[in-house]
């Protein structure tokens, strides 16, 4: 591992340096940097200059292939982000030592008086093994765990109901159906979509191709309840567990037609 850079913006809400503007800290195998507060008698490499931040809140370890958090605060919890993913982060509690961090490009959030402080860390790519040379054992073959067709219109639908998630537009919304029925409406073959062809298609994600079982549609079911709650809670958990997998990614999103022919069609315009 090639080492991690640390970056502070200067974002006019954390007073970084005597001089004004970002800081950037080049972190090798090893090497270890502490932030917070900091002051005289308590040094640190990153200054986060809120009172609400420790003196020394935390540090980071580079090891020879992954970084460690480590929360060196009594009573806050910090958040490490990863900016690329679909929402995805994880909490790091207080006292916490050495919490290794899987992500490629990471923002650590602390709480704050304000906005909540924040910086990044970049590491570098993960590494994969190859294909080639791997021992292939006789017997039968390993199926795939969840099989999707890219070119389906299934796939589109889940898509479509997973985008607002993918865009970070929203941590939890998933798409409505007449929302994935407009936002489809200009791709090929889906010109005539209707709510229910969608409805349809959620349905076989949810039950032949992610085989989802949801505990709230079963209580729904038996007391009785609206199938507008129950196919919610189906909508939620395909998303959920596709966007856990990587069954759908932001490279995804160019299958989808453009959104700027969906914003003139309802009349919106984009600046």
């Amino acid at each position: 591992m090639s080492g991690v850079l640390v970056h502070l913006p200067s974002d006019g809400r954390t007073e970084t340096t005597p001089a004004p503007g970002p800081v950037s800290l080049r972190l090798g195998p090893g090497d270890v940097a502490r932030f917070g507060r900091g002051s005289a008698s308590v040094p640190v490499d990153l200054r986060l200059a809120d009172p609400a931040v420790s003196r020394l809140a935390g540090e980071i370890r580079v090891t020879e292939d992954h970084w460690q958090l480590s929360n060196l605060s009594t009573s806050q919890t910090y958040l490490v982000e990863n900016p690329e993913g679909a929402g995805e982060y994880f909490r790091v509690p207080p006292r916490r030592a050495g919490a290794p961090v899987p992500f490629e490009f990471a923002r650590v959030v602390l709480p704050a008086r304000g906005s909540a402080v924040t910086f990044q860390v970049f590491a570098p790519d993960h590494a994969y093994l190859g294909t080639n040379g791997t021992a292939v054992t006789a017997g039968t073959g390993t199926l795939a765990g969840f099989s999707l067709d890219e070119t389906s219109t299934y796939f589109l639908v889940l898509l479509a109901l997973c985008e607002p998630r993918l865009r970070d537009e929203s941590p939890v919304a998933v798409a409505t159906t007449p929302q994935i029925v407009e936002r489809l409406r200009h791709s090929p073959g889906c010109e005539r979509l209707t709510a229910r062809a969608v409805s349809s298609h959620i349905d076989y994600l949810a039950d032949e191709k992610l085989r989802i079982t949801t505990p709230a549609a079963a209580d729904a079911t038996a007391a009785g309840a609206g199938r507008g709650v129950r196919r919610t809670g189906k909508r939620e958990a395909v998303a959920a567990l596709a966007l856990r997998f990587g069954l759908v990614r932001e490279e995804h999103l160019g299958l989808l037609p453009p959104r700027r022919a969906v914003l003139q069609r309802t009349g919106v315009t984009q600046g």
